[in-house]
Parts: structure tokens; sequence; C-alpha cells
């Protein structure tokens, strides 16, 4: 049984989020067994998600997972999943989609370990109960992508002293008023945690046009910024697991 992999990611034009993609599938593939393991994006930039399929179908195989590559449920994996979808009476091959990344308990022990890497790489001394976090999620239309980032937000509450989440767009709360909120606490400590896959423009730039001038004129004793999910080997296992759940 010849058995492929297809990741959808949302699209950026990026070189780093190609590469994290390609990581992702290469070590999905190989621990997956499957003769074939790639990407493609639902927008932005190629391939899209016709290509993509079309360049799996190519390699003879005769089941192909699909992988909406999202942390929230919101519309754009709804779309991705209605565009795959299209292609199940169009080939010979066994077509399965899978949950996206949400919802998952490996997700907050990763960003737990974010968090306490970025404590561990600035020398903090800090304890668990002294150190406040803040979520940086993207912000959606769809209210399920809210309650994925709050699960994992509530997963994290026992660890820290406090933890709240905020979005870069979209909805409230804002970046801004994010922080604002973890002021009037007074922290300590304070971890923002970029909720995001890939480092991508928002990573890189746009969290940081907002994040910046809000912690300046926050006042926090001391604010670290820890590394976005990326490729840790468990968003390489939450794929397969997803894989495995759809493959039945």
């Amino acid at each position: 049984m010849r058995r492929g992999l297809l990741l959808i990611d949302r699209g950026s034009r990026e070189d780093d989020v190609r590469r994290e993609l390609g990581h992702i599938c290469e070590k999905a593939g190989q621990k997956g067994n499957y003769h074939v393991s790639s990407y493609c994006f639902l927008e932005v930039v190629p391939p899209f998600i016709e290509e993509g399929i079309a360049s799996c179908l190519s390699s003879d195989i005769d089941e192909l997972t699909i992988v909406p590559y999202f942390l929230y449920p919101g519309r754009k994996v709804k779309a991705a999943i209605e565009a795959a979808s299209k292609f199940r009476s169009q080939t010979g091959a066994r077509i399965s989609i899978s949950k996206p990344m949400n919802m998952h308990r490996s997700l907050v022990s990763l960003v737990d370990e974010k968090i306490q890497d970025t404590l561990s790489r600035n020398g903090d001394p800090a304890q668990r109960n002294g150190v406040d976090v803040l979520l940086i999620g993207h912000g959606s239309v769809d209210p399920e992508a809210r309650s994925a980032l709050k699960y994992v937000a509530d997963g994290l509450i026992p660890q820290y002293r406090k933890v709240s989440f905020c979005f870069l767009e979209i909805e409230e709360p804002t970046i801004r008023q994010g922080i604002d909120r973890c002021a009037a606490d007074g922290p300590d400590v304070l971890v923002v945690v970029p909720y995001f896959l890939h480092k991508g423009a928002h990573v890189k730039r746009d969290i940081h046009e907002d994040l910046d001038p809000a912690i300046r004129d926050s006042k926090i004793r001391k604010v670290l910024i820890s590394e976005h999910l990326g490729t840790d080997e468990r968003m390489v296992d939450l794929v397969l697991e997803r894989a495995m759940e759809a493959e039945g």
C-alpha cells in the first residue's frame, strides 16, 4: 500500500515558512512511513491545494491523507477542507482529511516548554508561580478559534501566576490591551508567547508593531518573548496523530 501525506498551510512568502514546513513534512513522512510527504497552500503563493494534491497523486499512491496545518478551526480551515474534498470523486486513490492541529494536550506542553526555555536562556531564577504568561494569537471571526487559544491558556493556568491571551488582529483584546491588563497585575516577569506555527511575517514583524511600544509603555519590570511553535518534534507527532485518526 503506497501512502501519501499532504499538509495544507495558509500560505506565506517567507522562506522560513517553507523551510519549517519542509522539515515537518520530511520528519512526518519518515516516522509515518509515507511514500510521499509534501505541503501546499490555501492562498498567497503556490503550490496551491489543487497542485499539491495532483503532485502527490502523480506518485502513484493508493491513499492520500490531507492534514489542515492550522492552529484554529476557523474559516480558513473550512475553506481548505472544502477545496480538498472536491478531489475525492476525481481519483481512484482514497483521500482522507484530518482535523486541524487545535485542542490537543501536546500544544499545552509545547508552549510550557517554550516558556521554560525562554526563562532559562535569560537566566531568570523566577519560579513558575512568579511568572505571568501572555499568548498572542492571530484572531478570527470564527468563535471556535478563540476557544482553541483559550484551551491552551487554560491548560497553562495551574503552572503560572496568571495566564491570559490577546490577538494580533480582528478581535479583542488587542496586543496593547493584553499588555496593559498584564501590567495592571504587576508581574515580576511576563513571558509573551507568539502562538503561531511559523516564523512568518506575523512573528517577524507584525506583532512587534504593536507589542514593542506596548511593552515600552507598560513599565513591567521584565518582559521576555518566547519562540513560536516551529518544528518541534511534538508538532510532527501531532500531525501523525491527526493523520492516523483520519485514516481510521
